[in-house]
């Protein structure tokens, strides 16, 4: 009698288990046709791609693992994966998500306590692969290139195709190793509206008054003359004011991003070279010739954080913003002024995320025609006197999945699952569509983005060139981002409210950073510590060859626009512009 209810239990147990598994393969058919499309995936192959989650899963469930936390920050394609994806990967998998969406500046400062505390608050985190430079000297987070050839192998989808991925070269550390996995990315460009721009009567005003075309501008000179023209000459648009710049300059942290972000390689801070500036990069920061040990900010150390450069970029975002801008503009963070563009009163903007393309494209929008094609349109930044040839062009946002090499090893592996659930081919189309913050090569060369194109303004164009590289993310230089982050928007702000001349704020700010590098250098770190040079004669370094440059004669040479339909063949041609 025993074995025999012993032997109908195991019945019972198989028959459950085979009606659980179907049970999530079915939830995957559901999701499948009901959310992940399009994908360059056919729903066969999506379906195969399932079930081998759905299996690893199983085997990671046996070890207790049920639940995990991941964190990211709050913007549209992480909403989309918080509110939609980790639901689909609970009922496929059977592994609840708290995903949680927190402010940038939250992230980044959690991840720090982390770091230094050695324990993960979350399982997963989605952090800007900015602090590629960090993780990879602390030695804190884990190496991804051997964890997927060792103790991760089994839990690494063999479709995952890294090699599909347009951002892992901003994700590798100097020792070629992949440290973070993209999960989205998004590029400053300059934004303009094109129907304003292609008015005879202005156009025929502009020309008038300058001496060249109204166009996309080439060089900050002829955006300074734009932003002047629209702001002082034509005034009002349909009966509203119309202003020629659009910026943000409250106290705040979101203040370091506009700087950091590349505002300073824009004006032509850092040295030539792609993805970042060598030895000098886009935060002024000078490193070794290996490019393992930074050496400093200064320009008494080689560094050019203060450089006449860097001091004409500073003045010039004050100026602007004062002289051009809505005079609510000084008051405002990074994502209180963003969607202020699409209200229909801004000509052009130089830096401006592409992140918000989603937000412009709204049908009923003052920027948006009837027909749901955009009246504005995205291309690339014009660069300032000091630019060179060479160098990076703007900044490019890659956030993306980072884990602590020390954490519980079956919860670092669920969350990789997720991580790799929400990159993967059955469901990345579909995010791209809804947050376009694309990802892969397969999904921006895809049919599904050649027919969304026209209502995006150029951002399909801008992915499909090769001339996207030229948009780097913060490099290997910074060794402790979120220490050194936190000083730009304190000493920047001192500048936006007078306190202090452009000149003494990053004086300041060059010599704060060099106090933290030498606190780095005497604490050490795991690898590639910094090693400052001593501080010598700033005329020593000061060059017209390489940064940090000297102070040019003219800061404002003529100005220079181009065609937008040349741009976009320039695009197509892999070149910038």
């Amino acid at each position: 009698m025993k074995l025999r209810h012993t032997a109908l239990a195991l019945a019972t147990l198989l028959a459950l288990g085979s009606q659980a598994a179907w049970a999530d393969e079915a939830a995957a058919k559901r999701w499948i046709d009901s959310e992940f499309q399009p994908s360059t995936l056919t729903k066969e192959q999506q379906a195969a791609e399932m079930k081998w989650f759905i299996d690893a899963a199983a085997k990671l469930k046996a070890k207790g693992v049920r639940e995990i936390s991941v964190v990211s920050e709050t913007i549209t394609t992480h909403e989309y994966e918080s509110k939609t994806l980790a639901r689909a990967f609970e009922e496929i998998t059977g592994i609840k998500v708290k995903h949680d969406l927190i402010q940038e500046g939250d992230v980044v400062e959690k991840l720090q306590t982390s770091m230094q505390s050695g324990k993960s608050i979350y399982d997963g985190w989605i952090s800007d692969s900015d602090l590629i430079g960090t993780h990879y000297r602390y030695g804190k987070i884990m190496n991804l290139t051997d964890y997927m050839a060792g103790k991760g192998k089994e839990w690494t989808n063999p479709g995952l195709d890294l090699k599909d991925f347009i951002g892992t070269s901003f994700t590798t550390g100097p020792d070629g190793k992949l440290y973070q996995l993209p999960t989205q990315q998004f590029a400053n460009l300059y934004w303009f509206r094109a129907d304003l721009f292609e008015r005879k009567d202005l156009k025929d005003k502009f020309k008038a008054k300058y001496g060249y075309d109204l166009g996309v501008p080439l060089n900050w000179s002829a955006y300074e003359d734009i932003a002047e023209f629209f702001t002082n000459d034509v005034k009002t648009i349909d009966g509203k004011p119309i202003y020629g710049h659009m910026d943000y300059g409250k106290k705040d942290p979101s203040l370091g991003w506009r700087f950091t972000d590349a505002w300073l390689s824009m004006a032509g801070t850092a040295d030539v070279g792609i993805p970042n500036g060598k030895p000098v990069d886009e935060w002024g920061i000078r490193a070794s010739a290996d490019g393992c040990h930074p050496q400093g900010a200064s320009v008494s150390r080689g560094g050019a954080t203060n450089s006449p450069a860097a001091v004409y970029a500073l003045t010039k975002y004050i100026d602007w913003m004062k002289k051009y801008a809505p005079k609510e503009a000084t008051g405002m963070t990074f994502g209180e002024a963003g969607p202020v563009p699409a209200q229909g009163q801004i000509a052009q903007q130089i830096f401006w995320y592409t992140a918000f393309t989603a937000d412009m494209t709204k049908p009923g929008l003052p920027v948006v025609n009837a027909d749901g094609t955009p009246k504005w349109r995205m291309a690339p930044g014009p660069n300032g006197p000091y630019w060179k040839q060479g160098m990076q062009n703007g900044y490019q946002d890659v956030g993306s999945w980072t884990f602590f090499d020390k954490h519980d090893e079956n919860r670092t592996a669920a969350a990789w699952l997720y991580a790799q659930f929400v990159t993967a081919k059955t469901t990345s189309l579909k995010k791209t569509i809804v947050g376009l913050t694309p990802i892969r090569e397969s999904d921006i060369q895809s049919k599904a983005m050649t027919d969304m194109a026209p209502k995006l303004g150029g951002l399909v164009e801008f992915y499909r060139s090769p001339a996207r590289v030229a948009w780097t993310p913060t490099g290997t230089n910074v060794p402790d981002y979120p220490r050194l982050a936190q000083l730009w928007w304190q000493n920047v702000a001192e500048a936006v409210t007078g306190e202090k001349t452009p000149q003494a704020a990053m004086d300041n700010l060059a010599e704060q950073m060099d106090q933290v590098m030498a606190r780095l250098e005497r604490a050490g770190m795991e690898r590639c510590a910094p090693k400052l040079n001593p501080k010598g004669d700033p005329n020593k370094y000061l060059s017209d060859k390489a940064a940090p440059w000297k102070k040019l004669a003219n800061e404002k040479p003529k100005g220079e626009t181009i065609a937008y339909d040349q741009l976009l063949n320039a695009w197509k041609a892999g070149r910038v512009r």
